[in-house]
């Protein structure tokens, strides 16, 4: 718990800056502090690769059919805890931001504020179109092979560092391969970025 308390005032402390956080997650407690959940489902493989819903961790808790939704209710349920008394609940002590609007429709148009993606047919994604605000924590979260990864690797990541690579100049671009275009159809509001990657390697002796 103290681990998970450390890990949020550090990204906390990544927005305060005016930076956007993208965070894979399935730990409730990270899940409950985000600005912003996308929530991707129904299941996993081919019955995934949509966004069930996205919005505040109180839209997303009252959602009828989201999976992520329900162990949200159950989790409150399991600390004896109301809808409202959820943000001072178990390790989620970092004040939270005033949450942004709910969207009006599926649909939001880009704007400085906003990374849109559009249309993406990466892996198992479904013609996902979907809008994730700038300057706030966001979390992806989902059942396994719902098409988190394929959304914050495959077409954030290698967008935003592709875009990086592009303004360096020709003799240091020549020195890196570039990450190959995702299958989407527009990627809007993504800054040149440097990012970190989930790798799994060997350590050696340092």
């Amino acid at each position: 718990f103290e681990d998970v308390r450390h890990l949020l005032e550090v990204l906390r402390r990544l927005v305060d800056g005016g930076n956007t956080v993208v965070v894979i997650e399935h730990h409730l407690d990270v899940i409950k502090c985000a600005d912003w959940i996308i929530d991707m489902g129904p299941e996993g493989g081919d019955a995934g690769g949509l966004v069930v819903t996205e919005g505040t961790p109180e839209d997303v808790r009252a959602h009828a059919t989201s999976h992520t939704g329900q162990a949200l209710r159950e989790y409150d349920l399991a600390l004896g805890l109301g809808a409202h008394s959820v943000r001072e609940s178990g390790v989620a002590l970092q004040a939270i931001a005033p949450r942004p609007p709910r969207p009006k429709s599926d649909m939001l148009l880009a704007t400085d504020n906003t990374i849109q993606i559009v249309n993406a047919k990466e892996h198992n994604l479904k013609s996902l179109t979907v809008n994730i605000p700038r300057g706030k924590f966001s979390v992806v979260t989902g059942v396994s092979g719902s098409g988190k990864s394929t959304l914050a690797f495959d077409i954030l990541f290698n967008e935003g560092q592709r875009r990086y690579l592009e303004s360096l100049n020709a003799y240091a671009r020549s020195l890196v391969q570039p990450a190959g275009r995702p299958e989407v159809d527009a990627v809007y509001g993504i800054p040149p970025t440097v990012a970190i990657e989930q790798r799994t390697s060997r350590g050696g002796s340092k």
